[in-house]
C-alpha cells in the first residue's frame, strides 16, 4: 500500500491486528515519505532510521505472541527536548548539539514499553522559546498550507510532521501554548494536559511550573490513545499528580447534551482576524446544534494581565534552569580562554541564541534584589487570580472555547524582530499554562489557505470532557481530514 503513512493511529493499529501490514512495512513507508518531503518543511532535526527499523522488528515479534496496543508498532516523532537514551537531544541549541543523553525521560520509556516506533526528534524553537520555530539553531521549519509561513512554536517540528504524515503522531511540550498554537497554525489535534497529569522527568526544563508533555496527532481519538499510555504518576517527577488515569477513548462521545460551555469575551482580543473571529463562532454555533447549553457573556477580566505576567514568571525560572550550561559537565564548551570564568561567559555567550538571552536577561532582571517584590512576587499574584477566575467559571461550566491563535500563520520573519507581537501570537494559550488546566486545539477552519485553531478548556485533570467536545466537534465536521497539497 502506497499511503500507509496517511494513516491515524486507529488505522494503523487495527491493520497490525488484522495482520494486514507489518509494523516494518508501515515504518519503511513513514520513512521513504519523510526523507521524500523533509527538505522542503524541515521538521526534523535527527532522523534514526536503523534504531527505528529495529524497533519496528522488535514490535513485529511482540505483536506475534502477545497483545497489540494502540501504539504498538506505529511510527513516532519526539519534540527534540525530551531525553531519549542513545538518541542525541540537542532542544534545537547549539549549546547542545551533541548531547546524547545516558536515560529516557518517562514518557519515552512508556512509549517504549508499548513497543512503540520512534522515527527520530523534530525541530523546535531553542529550549522551548519561541511561537514560531525560527529560533532553531539550526534552520526554521515551514509550515505545509503555506512554505513562506511559520508553523507555530515551539513545537512546530512536531505539528509539521503530523500534518505531512512523516510521522503517525508525535509528542509535543507546551509552556504557554507550544503544542496548541502550532496545532492550530498547522490543522492538527494538539492537546496540553493538566500541570502534573504527565511526567516531566527526562523532559528539559524551560519554565518548571509551566511545562507540559502532550500528544500531537491526527485525531482526537489519537490523542486519547498516546494520553492513555503517557499519562500517570511518576515518583521521579515532585510535581506529578498521583491520580488514576481513566480510559481516555471513553470519552468519544458525539453528541453534547447536558454540557454547558462558557465563551469568555477577553479572548476575542482587539486586533483578531475577522476570519479567525467569525470561524470560531460558526465552529462554537455548531457545538450549540450537538446539543451544548452555550453562554456568550463570561469574562475573565485578569487574562488582559496573563501575557505579562508569564513574560516575568517563564523567564524567571528559565534563568535559573539555564543556569546549568556552563560547558562543564556536557554540552557545548568554548575552549580558547584565559581562565574558567571567562570559559563560562563565553560559553553562553555562543552557545545560547538571541532569543534564549533575551529571556534570560528578563528573568535574571526580574528576580534580582530590588526588583523581585515589584515583578516576581507580583505575577505569581496575578498568577493565582488568574487561576482563581478559572475555578470560578468552572463552578458553572463544563468547559470554555476560545480561538487557539488570533491570527492564522504570519510570513517567516514578520515577527522575528519584534519579540512583543511575537509574544502576543500566545495570547490565548498561555492563561491555560499559567492556571495549570488541560486544553486542545483542534481545526476549525481556514483563511485564504491558511488554518484556524479552536481551543477548548477544560477543569484540572479533565482531559475527558475536553476530548469528549472536541471529538463531537470533530466528528460533525471535515476541517481534520484535509491535509496539505505538498
Amino acid at each position: 500500500m502506497d499511503d500507509l503513512h496517511q494513516l491515524s493511529i486507529s488505522g494503523a493499529h487495527q491493520l497490525l491486528k488484522e495482520r494486514e501490514v507489518s509494523s516494518v512495512e508501515l515504518t519503511k513507508a513513514s520513512l521513504r515519505h519523510l526523507a521524500e518531503i523533509e527538505d522542503k518543511v524541515r521538521a526534523c532535526v535527527t532522523v534514526t532510521e536503523d534504531a527505528a527499523l529495529r524497533q519496528a522488528e522488535e514490535a513485529d515479534k511482540a505483536m506475534t505472541s502477545g497483545e497489540i496496543k494502540p501504539l504498538t508498532g506505529v511510527p513516532a516523532l519526539i519534540k527534540d527536548n525530551m531525553c531519549t537514551k542513545g538518541m542525541k537531544t540537542t532542544c534545537s541549541s547549539k549549546i547542545l548539539e551533541n548531547f546524547v543523553p545516558p536515560y529516557d525521560a518517562t514518557v519515552i520509556e512508556k512509549l517504549k514499553a508499548e513497543k512503540a516506533v520512534i522515527l527520530g526528534k523534530t525541530n523546535m524553537d531553542e529550549f522551548a522559546m519561541g511561537s514560531s520555530t525560527e529560533n532553531s539553531a539550526f534552520y526554521p521549519t515551514r509550515n505545509p498550507w503555506g512554505l513562506d509561513c511559520v508553523p507555530g512554536g515551539s513545537s512546530g517540528g512536531s505539528t509539521v510532521a503530523v500534518a505531512t504524515d512523516e510521522a503517525i503522531y508525535a509528542l509535543g511540550s507546551d509552556t504557554g501554548g507550544s503544542i496548541r498554537q502550532p496545532a492550530g497554525f498547522c490543522s492538527v489535534v494538539g492537546l496540553k494536559p493538566t500541570y502534573g497529569r504527565v511526567s516531566r522527568f527526562g523532559l528539559v526544563a524551560f519554565a518548571s511550573s509551566l511545562d507540559q508533555i502532550g500528544p500531537v496527532t491526527k485525531s482526537v481519538a489519537d490523542s486519547a490513545f498516546v494520553m492513555n499510555v503517557i499519562a500517570g504518576h511518576d515518583p521521579r517527577d515532585s510535581t506529578s499528580a498521583p491520580y488514576p488515569v481513566p480510559d481516555y477513548t471513553k470519552s468519544l462521545i458525539p453528541d453534547l447534551k447536558n454540557l454547558r460551555i462558557g465563551i469568555p469575551r477577553e479572548y476575542f482580543v482587539e486586533g483578531m482576524q475577522e476570519e479567525v473571529r467569525t470561524s470560531v463562532q460558526a465552529a462554537i454555533n455548531k457545538l450549540q446544534e450537538l446539543g451544548a447549553e452555550i453562554d456568550w457573556d463570561v469574562s475573565l477580566p485578569h487574562t488582559k494581565y496573563a501575557l505579562a505576567a508569564y513574560y516575568i514568571l517563564a523567564p524567571s525560572e528559565a534563568s535559573a534552569n539555564l543556569a546549568r550550561y556552563d560547558g562543564v559537565k556536557y554540552g557545548f564548551s568554548y575552549q580558547d580562554t584565559n581562565n574558567m570564568w571567562e570559559a563560562m561567559e563565553k560559553t553562553k555567550q555562543f552557545g545560547f541564541g538571541a532569543e534564549v538571552k533575551r529571556r534570560i536577561m528578563l528573568g535574571t532582571y526580574a528576580l534580582s534584589a530590588g526588583y523581585y517584590d515589584a515583578y516576581y512576587l507580583k505575577a505569581q499574584k496575578v498568577r493565582t487570580l488568574i487561576r482563581r477566575e478559572f475555578d470560578q467559571a468552572f463552578e458553572k461550566y463544563d468547559a470554555l472555547v476560545t480561538p487557539t491563535s488570533p491570527t492564522v500563520p504570519f510570513k517567516i520573519g514578520e515577527k522575528v524582530d519584534d519579540p512583543m507581537q511575537m509574544y502576543l501570537s500566545d495570547v490565548c494559550t498561555l492563561p491555560i499554562n499559567i492556571a495549570g488546566i488541560p486544553a486542545i486545539s483542534v481545526p476549525a477552519g481556514f483563511a485564504d489557505g491558511l488554518p484556524i485553531g479552536m481551543q477548548i478548556i477544560g477543569k484540572p485533570f479533565d482531559e475527558e470532557t475536553v476530548l469528549h467536545i472536541a471529538f463531537a466537534y470533530e466528528q460533525a465536521t471535515d476541517w481534520h481530514n484535509k491535509r496539505p497539497a505538498i
